[in-house]
């Protein structure tokens, strides 16, 4: 099954968003998507990876992902090439699960469990502004997750208070202040829900150790990214002086950056994106060395629908698996707008999606917008075969 044309998609209204459709010459069109800093892994999709795969067989993502790996691998590989080769990678699994009529679980070798726990990541979008709920009473929005069968929100009360020192300090009025979207949740709802707490790599430990102290009586399900990912270290160093749990991090890509960050023992849960890693099989990778570890996992997940049914597959599979993470102002407004996806909670848990490969599709009229900007890389491409590393069989081919 021939790779004829490799499609990205991008609509003004979704900016963050890059869908993927990788054709073929049987007719089947797998999804695929990758989210945030755009120009740059679309660039990488059609100037360097879609020559590389253009004529090659949909059916060996493995062989495939190698190939590409060891070529972006030549000049450094962790950014856009690494999310424009993600996007590519879910759409051929999409490709693999319509091939032989079966969803992607079943592909991975089917479900640990039934459901998938997931925490609110408490973004605004259209009508449903939950970020600008938490900042005015937090524990209403609480009340209003609890309702719809949420039971675990993630907030970030202390970012604004890392702008006037670049996280190297922060007041103890601050941090009162940063407190104050905590207890209103504690006040309000009590226990019932979980709080996560994102930091956003903007401190430094000195600064990161005197928030955990003041978070410590709230009973806070984990603190995220405490850090820049480059201190792994000085994240550990944390991680055994605060109770909470620290999770790390979306920012490393592929089994080889988490491999360190396992072997030193950084923080006691790991996150990944599928959408940004590598792809789905990276994914299970990284939570399979994560589990040999005794380390679960959390899916990084705010993109948009194919990168949502991705993270419930995944979910559905991986059996170290702690929460999926989950945002209802996208699930709510524009998932129903790009797909016929739109995910539901059930006390805590979402479902998984039926049908073949990730059973989702796009809506015929998101290809007819008008803010639709649409490129195709097509034809045979320039790779005769699959090479070693390095980028010597454009030279030969060009020839």
């Amino acid at each position: 099954m021939k790779i004829t044309a490799i499609e990205s998609l991008q609509w003004a209204e979704y900016p963050r968003l890059m869908v993927v459709r990788v054709h073929t010459d049987s007719g089947i069109i797998g999804l695929g998507e990758t989210v945030d800093k755009i120009p740059g892994s679309k660039g990488a999709l059609h100037g360097t990876i879609a020559p590389l795969i253009l004529g090659q067989d949909a059916l060996d993502i493995e062989g495939l992902w190698r190939f590409v790996m060891d070529n972006i691998m030549y000049h450094g590989y962790a950014g856009a090439e690494t999310r424009a080769l993600s996007a590519l990678e879910v759409a051929l699994w999409d490709i693999l699960g319509k091939h032989y009529n079966a969803p992607l679980y079943h592909l991975l070798g089917g479900k640990t469990r039934e459901r998938i726990p997931t925490y609110n990541t408490c973004i605004g979008f259209g009508d449903v502004q939950d970020y600008q709920w938490w900042h005015t009473d937090a524990g209403a929005l609480a009340q209003s997750l609890l309702n719809d069968g949420v039971r675990a929100m993630k907030i970030w009360p202390f970012d604004p208070y890392s702008e006037s020192s670049f996280g190297q300090y922060i007041s103890l009025a601050d941090v009162e202040k940063g407190l104050t979207p905590v207890r209103q949740i504690r006040d309000a709802v009590g226990d019932a829900m979980e709080i996560g707490i994102e930091c956003h790599f903007r401190w430094n430990r000195a600064s990161m150790e005197r928030i955990a102290r003041a978070l410590e009586p709230y009973n806070i399900l984990f603190l995220e990214d405490v850090l820049p990912a480059v201190y792994p270290d000085e994240i550990k160093t944390l991680s055994s002086r605060t109770t909470i749990p620290i999770i790390g991090s979306e920012l490393l890509m592929t089994r080889w950056q988490l491999r360190d960050w396992l072997t030193k023992g950084v923080s006691q849960i790991v996150m990944t994106d599928p959408v940004w890693n590598g792809g789905i099989a990276e994914t299970r990778k990284i939570a399979n060395m994560a589990e040999a570890f005794g380390v679960p996992i959390v899916l990084h997940n705010v993109a948009g629908p194919i990168c949502h049914a991705v993270c419930m597959h995944l979910g559905a599979h991986l059996p170290n698996l702690y929460y999926v993470e989950s945002v209802r102002a996208f699930y709510k407004t524009y998932f129903p707008v790009i797909s016929e996806f739109a995910p539901t909670v059930n006390d805590g848990h979402l479902s998984i999606p039926d049908g073949p490969g990730l059973g989702i599709t796009l809506r015929p009229e998101m290809l007819e917008r008008a803010d639709l900007t649409r490129e195709i890389s097509d034809g045979e491409g320039l790779a005769k075969g699959r090479r070693a590393m390095g980028d010597h069989w454009a030279v030969e081919e060009i020839r």
